[in-house]
């Protein structure tokens, strides 16, 4: 697998250094870029492939297992602060490479959902710092929480479609969320309860994109096709992707020291997940469903 996400990286930061450096501000004086021994490609591999190691600490995986076993295939290596200064400057191309290159179409049926993303205990909510200002408080069903919230849309194979992330408050039926993360979305979309709102709905049917939930027990029953009705209950894949997300590719915890690391962390652990050889998908007798649907 770390030949196939450097193979991928490498030839994306081909065609993306050279855009890239034009965009860079500069304090109107010219100066030597020094290269490093690594370059951006590596860094953004080291990053993304830490998510499939199974460590759980960034720190133990670089001196542990990079230093000592990826020596051959990393010969430029650096010590552990300066690579920890290096992965700053691949936050951008990792939100990059993410949208335009790991995203997939939908191809007409598509699940949401959305989940926490705690960055401090309850209790530490007064005395953190790091994200003071920048993460909010929010409820879901689990209960209350401090961080941010991760929007993401997949489609019947596992792969993602679209992701977004917010501060913790906001509500999964914002319409301007809602609009741009299902900017490029058409056909049926499924969600749970916390998705009902009539305005939402008509919002996204007159572009095409049609809005499919359960009912909340004192609503008005209406009539269903049996295949939304059986599409509903196979919601489920969009929440092991999510369990996935978080237990094995580590996009959630609380030792960030500062905002771009925990952009870094969470953008690698996607694109972690995207290179997964078995991702959580519709079974074989789904198939004909689909296609019935379609």
């Amino acid at each position: 697998m770390l030949l196939n996400i450097f193979c991928a990286i490498d030839d994306f930061c081909k065609a993306f250094s050279r855009f890239w450096r034009r965009c860079l501000l500069t304090h109107g004086t010219a100066k030597r870029i020094k290269p490093s021994s690594l370059c951006l490609s590596e860094v953004m591999t080291l990053m993304v492939y830490f998510h499939v190691s199974r460590y759980r600490t960034f720190k133990d995986y670089y001196l542990k297992h990079v230093c000592q076993h990826l020596r051959a295939e990393f010969p430029g290596l650096v010590s552990y602060s300066r690579f920890v200064e290096l992965m700053r400057g691949a936050v951008a191309p990792l939100l990059v490479f993410l949208r335009r290159c790991r995203l997939r179409p939908s191809d007409g049926i598509a699940f949401v959902d959305s989940t926490a993303l705690k960055v401090c205990h309850n209790r530490r909510i007064h005395s953190h710092k790091t994200f003071r200002g920048i993460a909010q408080r929010g409820k879901t069903s689990m209960g209350w929480f401090y961080g941010f919230k991760l929007h993401l849309i997949v489609n019947h194979r596992g792969d993602l479609v679209s992701v977004m992330c917010t501060a913790g408050n906001v509500d999964d039926r914002k319409l301007s969320l809602m609009q741009k993360l299902t900017e490029h979305v058409l056909g049926k979309l499924f969600g749970d309860r916390g998705y009902i709102s009539g305005t939402l709905f008509k919002m996204l049917f007159q572009r095409g994109l049609q809005l499919v939930t359960r009912l909340k027990k004192r609503m008005t029953n209406k009539l269903m096709p049996i295949t939304d009705r059986l599409l509903l209950e196979k919601r489920a894949v969009v929440e092991s992707i999510i369990d996935q997300l978080k237990n094995l590719c580590q996009i959630e915890h609380t030792r960030h020291r500062s905002p771009v690391n925990f952009l870094g962390n969470l953008l690698s652990g996607l694109i972690a997940y995207t290179f997964s050889p078995k991702k959580p998908s519709l079974t074989a007798d789904s198939h004909a469903l689909l296609n019935f649907s379609a």
